[in-house]
């Protein structure tokens, strides 16, 4: 199948640059650290359990109000996704209201009103806010559950895990967090395909009454209204409400590495490999480090001055971003120091990052980085203070956090406080160097041995986190030559005489972009002509061929002819099935050692051209078939992964053919998939070379 490149276009933003003349040669003095002065919100205590805090603003004719539930960390167990899930049913429709008259509803007032796992919210105009503010009661106390609803976003979501197996990112997001609490807390559990097949509408229901409550509920009015008037609308709309009551969750403590461990997974594809250096820490809001590991973060990675940014992308140029975060709050949280880096460099960032974070541990800081770090919290968070449902969300936080009344006000009283000898401290105590994680996601081929050439033992996980045992492909598959291996594909699919006699083959299916159904056509001819096309409702959106001599691609009416480098690599096939020419186009075959590809062992078989173009094959080592081809092309100084995973083989006449192909792109920047099921094929259809034209 022939490649699709996908151009993205870069739009530059111009700067405005101002008349006025500054002396650049001297760097402004910090101002003193701004006076905050923040009103107390009007607070009221409903009979059912609900807090309700009013900020009055009457700046603009509008109100917000949000109302959130302090279930805190829920664990799902073999029903991972069944919150999600419940709060996307809640905005299906009410007993009353089709979704469709609640939506119409909504937009006759001009309105946003939103439920959620955890609340809900309405924002209106002020003359509109009340009967907007009873919408969104409705949605939160009276959902239908339609059934077909709970059909289509179950459908939905299992689309979303599914366009998302193969991104490092996505994948590093979740085996971090199951590592560093456990699969079993509800901090490290993860939603999966199985997970949400196995989510019944009754356990959306069942979730709906545990967790959508008025126990522990906050409701938080903002804007254009009076506290007598919010207290009216929220006894109006909530005051009756009963429901379960809630306690917060009392979780074990998790403990880190008794000694820093580097874990990887493969993600062959992956143009770049995410790298995430974390440990866990206790740092509730009440804590008297709070403040100076707020101020130690910015310095570490907090942004485009911070050190991991300066070592790694300035210095290095390993990444594009170096950075990090520090959690806080009443349960554990992680500190993480991340960045997306080439996969080469891999070894050596992992060596930079656990420097930075060591030297900020064991040397104390400038008084400059500091104040500079100091400089940007006194800015940012006065600047914070002109949103209102901003300084409605401290009353709230003071509240949940058990914080004393003045914690705000006091805020960069406290935090301008801070010492260099704080930093220190806090350093030392939360950012782990000699017990903490290291999580690689991405090609690991490329990384695993510089990671072990540096000292460090390197332990294998899947993409669910699920410990891999280097031996255990190796220790039932037998030793096989590229040449053995090779010959068992042939085998497998037909032998080679079947092979032979096929001179053509038509395909037609489907194909799944982004949620998009699309028709597809392949045709080939020996020994080297192709044609591909894409449709949508009838029209051809895209198609690329090749007649033997010359080809072109053709995308949305913009035509491009092939360049000579591609012309080459077309007139290079030398029949429909390339491995029966593998002995004698001057190809070059490597066994790599064994591999999983899913669930099985496979050959990993390095292909080299006789032009020199590397592509790398997986072949089942049970039943000998192709699961997958991959290769790395660079265009316009882009590095372009590209990948092929092949499924479901069905006999055509004599021949085996994959019916389910999923196609991978992955650049730098992002990546996109693309899932094939073929339809019908045709072998020795009466193609001519007119076709290929």
């Amino acid at each position: 199948m022939k490649k699709l490149f996908i151009i993205a276009a870069v739009s530059l933003l111009a700067q405005g640059i101002s008349a006025q003349t500054i002396d650049r040669s001297y760097k402004p003095k910090p101002g003193p650290a701004p006076v905050i002065t923040i009103g107390d919100p009007v607070i009221y205590k409903l009979a059912n359990g609900i807090t309700v805090l009013v900020v009055e603003n009457h700046k603009l004719p509008k109100v917000s109000a949000n109302f959130s539930i302090d279930a805190g960390p829920i664990t799902e167990g073999a029903k991972a996704g069944v919150i999600s899930l419940m709060g996307s049913m809640l905005n299906e429709g009410t007993t009353t209201k089709t979704k469709a008259q609640f939506d119409e509803a909504v937009d006759q007032l001009g309105a946003d009103v939103n439920a959620s796992s955890n609340g809900g919210s309405v924002s209106a105009l002020t003359r509109y806010f009340s009967p907007a503010f009873l919408l969104m009661a409705e949605s939160i106390r009276q959902p239908s559950f339609p059934a077909a609803s709970f059909e289509k976003l179950k459908s939905q979501t299992i689309t979303g895990l599914k366009s998302s197996e193969k991104s490092a990112k996505a994948i590093s997001t979740r085996v971090v967090n199951a590592l560093a609490y456990g699969k079993n807390h509800p901090n490290g559990e993860f939603t999966t395909e199985a997970s949400v097949n196995g989510i019944t509408l009754d356990d959306v229901k069942t979730a709906y009454k545990k967790y959508i409550t008025p126990s522990r509920g906050y409701l938080t009015f903002v804007g254009d209204i009076k506290p007598e008037a919010a207290k009216a609308l929220a006894e109006k709309a909530f005051g009756d409400w009963k429901g379960t009551a809630l306690t917060l969750p009392v979780l074990a403590k998790v403990s880190n590495p008794a000694k820093t461990e580097v874990d990887v997974v493969n993600v062959s594809n992956a143009v770049q490999s995410e790298i995430t250096v974390t440990n866990l820490l206790d740092l509730p809001l009440t804590s008297p480090d709070y403040f100076a590991v707020l101020l130690a973060n910015q310095i570490l990675g907090g942004g485009a001055e911070s050190r991991l940014f300066m070592n790694l992308r300035e210095k290095h140029g390993f990444t594009y971003g170096a950075y990090a975060s520090t959690g806080s709050g009443r349960f554990q949280s992680k500190f993480s120091a991340t960045a997306a880096v080439r996969n080469e460099k891999v070894d050596s960032a992992v060596v930079e990052f656990l420097k930075e974070i060591n030297i900020i541990r064991t040397v104390k800081v400038s008084a400059e980085e500091l104040q500079n770090a100091k400089n940007l919290y006194n800015g940012s968070f006065a600047l914070g203070l002109e949103n209102p449902a901003r300084t409605a969300s401290f009353a709230s936080n003071i509240l949940i956090n058990g914080l004393p009344k003045d914690f705000y006000r006091t805020y960069l009283q406290k935090l301008n406080a801070v010492t260099t000898d704080d930093i220190l401290r806090v350093a030392k105590k939360y950012f782990n160097h000699d017990n903490t994680r290291v999580v690689v996601v991405g090609k690991t081929d490329a990384f695993v041995a510089g990671l072990t050439k540096a000292g460090f033992t390197v332990n294998a996980y899947d993409n669910y986190a699920t410990p891999v045992s280097a031996t255990a492909a190796t220790a039932t598959a037998p030793a096989k030559s590229a040449k053995d291996i090779i010959n068992s594909y042939i085998t497998a699919i037909g032998g080679e005489t079947a092979l032979k006699k096929v001179t053509a083959i038509q395909q037609s299916g489907e194909m799944d972009m982004q949620g998009n159904k699309l028709g597809v056509a392949f045709k080939k001819m020996a020994p080297n002509l192709t044609s591909m096309e894409m449709s949508m409702g009838g029209q051809t959106v895209v198609k690329q061929t090749f007649n033997g001599t010359s080809g072109y691609q053709m995308q949305m009416g913009q035509k491009a002819e092939m360049k000579a480098d591609e012309i080459a690599e077309a007139k290079a096939d030398k029949g429909l099935f390339n491995q029966l020419f593998y002995t004698t186009d001057g190809s070059k075959l490597e066994v790599a050692g064994i591999t999983k590809v899913g669930t099985a062992n496979a050959y990993k078989l390095v292909v080299t051209s006789a032009s020199g173009k590397k592509k790398t094959e997986y072949y089942d080592v049970n039943s000998g078939l192709l699961l997958k081809e991959e290769s790395t092309t660079t265009k316009q100084g882009t590095e372009i992964t590209q990948s092929t995973e092949y499924a479901d083989y069905k006999k055509v006449g004599d021949v085996l053919f994959p019916h389910s192909l999923v196609q991978s792109i992955q650049t730098a920047k992002g990546g996109q998939e693309f899932n094939i099921v073929i339809k019908e094929i045709k072998v020795n259809p009466a193609l001519q070379a007119s076709d290929f034209n």
